[in-house]
């Protein structure tokens, strides 16, 4: 029942900052104990998880990414987002949003994904 869906330039130049957002239909991003995640498929490469808001707002991140890596939201809005700083075109893929449903031994299950945005970073 829940709906998510991703908006923001397609089109980022290098050294700016990569910002997206996931609006949450059907569910509150509030709700215990459900988390929000960010995940991103580079051209010819498999899913990388990138971060996530917890219900309460704490927030987690791939070590990998941490340091340019910032999730945010807006209960407001019911909405959460993604700034990346210092992009390069290594950062070109498909941006998703995905509900987390449970953890599990260390493992995510996500269950309601967007469709998915594509973010080009070029010049």
């Amino acid at each position: 029942q829940v709906q998510l869906q991703e908006s923001g330039p397609g089109l980022v130049k290098p050294s700016q900052t990569l910002s997206l957002t996931c609006t949450v239909s059907g569910g509150s991003i509030t709700t215990s104990y459900y988390a929000w995640s960010w995940i991103r498929q580079p051209p010819g490469k498999g899913l990388e998880w990138m971060g996530v808001i917890a219900y309460d707002g704490s927030t987690y991140y791939s070590p990998s990414l941490k340091s340019r890596t910032s999730i945010s939201r807006d209960t407001s809005k019911n909405q959460f987002s993604l700034q990346l700083s210092s992009v390069t075109p290594e950062d070109t893929a498909v941006y998703y949003c995905a509900r987390v449903e449970a953890v599990v031994a260390g493992e995510s299950d996500f269950g309601s994904w967007g469709q998915g945005t594509q973010v080009t970073v070029s010049s």
